[in-house]
């Protein structure tokens, strides 16, 4: 019975969240988003051009799907991190299961936003000037590469989304097991969406996290300012070690298309889960010096504080020291290559919840 209650909650906050994202969507005949510009009905590719300043110019490559029918804007976007390939590939297959003829509202897709991490295999940031591409919203059209392309993806995408979501995956140094994030900023009406929409999207561990959305250096990520703007925000997470698997690829395309569905966008089942495993805030077990990191356990393992998570070594294959487990919890990720450095993140903790908390301001 409870699951039952669940479930029809769940359903009317998508119906109500949908009919709210209908009511405030664009009725116009043609959207454009950088050189992509596309009618009613058409689907259309162009590119958001980032020009030159103190260093190079670059291309982010977009498609939109301007659906038949009026409706609710939804921003999919993927490679802040560019060698998180398999959610950068999910949203180019997302592209073409989308028919813009029988769909409601607008779809844009950015399936690559972080070019040069991805053509140089760079982890974590933009190896052009070295800043994190999910970490300096809303960007500064004056600044370097990174924040020229955050200005320009708050104004022609960002801003014009009642909906974002926004994909990740573990790196080539993360062997992740599939989760996504409920972001809360105490508004009980944006939280219910934004938790209804996770739950239509269906990975079954979803991640619990407070945001201050007043203060500004804790809404640099896409999704943090996205909240501060008012609007729907989800991240979900599926891929790791830089393989492109095709169970990890399919969990972040369905769940995709199960967000359309559930805002009634296309005709796609919106079967919501009832009930997910909630997890705290992820506790991390960092490197203290450069050298060698083996695990000794499994992504999504369930450990005790203080267990051995791995060992280290030197460059000669001395053991240097045993990692452990900082909290009782599950591994959300744990690294996948030997290679680290001072300060560098060897495994993800993840505290289990009995019961999801009520939201603290941080």
């Amino acid at each position: 019975m409870r699951a039952y209650r669940i479930a029809v909650a769940s359903a009317m906050t998508l119906l109500s969240a949908s009919q709210v994202y209908a009511q405030s969507s664009s009725a116009k005949g043609t959207v454009t988003v950088g050189t992509a510009s596309a009618a009613r009905g058409v689907r259309a590719y162009g590119e958001i051009a980032v020009p030159a300043g103190s260093d190079a110019a670059m291309s982010i490559q977009v498609a939109v799907m301007h659906g038949a029918l009026p409706g609710p804007t939804v921003a999919f976007i993927s490679g802040a991190h560019g060698t998180e390939y398999a959610s950068v590939v999910a949203l180019t297959r997302l592209i073409e299961r989308i028919n813009p003829q029988s769909l409601a509202g607008t779809v844009i897709v950015v399936p690559l936003l972080n070019v040069a991490s991805f053509e140089q295999m760079t982890v974590h940031t933009n190896p052009v000037d070295k800043k994190g591409m999910n970490a300096t919203y809303p960007g500064n059209a004056k600044g370097t590469q990174t924040e020229r392309a955050l200005q320009l993806m708050t104004e022609q995408v960002v801003s014009v989304a009642d909906v974002i979501v926004d994909l990740h995956g573990g790196d080539i140094d993360e062997d992740l097991r599939p989760y996504s994030y409920w972001t809360r900023t105490g508004n009980a009406a944006q939280d219910s969406a934004t938790r209804a929409l996770l739950m239509a999207f269906g990975l079954d561990h979803v991640i619990v996290r407070d945001l201050d959305i007043t203060n500004a250096a804790t809404t640099r990520s896409l999704s943090g300012y996205a909240l501060s703007k008012g609007k729907t925000a989800i991240v979900a997470e599926a891929g790791r070690s830089g393989m492109v698997l095709q169970d990890d690829v399919d969990l972040l395309v369905k769940g995709s298309l199960r967000v359309l569905g559930a805002m009634h966008m296309t005709s796609d089942k919106a079967n919501s889960m009832s009930r997910a495993t909630w997890l705290s805030a992820a506790q991390r077990a960092a490197a203290d010096k450069p050298g060698m990191f083996f695990a000794t356990v499994q992504r999504d393992s369930k450990v005790k504080a203080g267990q051995a998570l791995g060992f280290t070594t030197d460059y000669v294959g001395r053991r240097t020291g045993i990692v452990t487990a900082p909290v009782d919890g599950l591994v959300g990720f744990i690294r996948g290559v030997p290679s680290m450095w001072s300060g560098a993140t060897l495994a993800s903790v993840l505290p289990i919840l009995k019961d999801v908390p009520v939201w603290v301001k941080p």
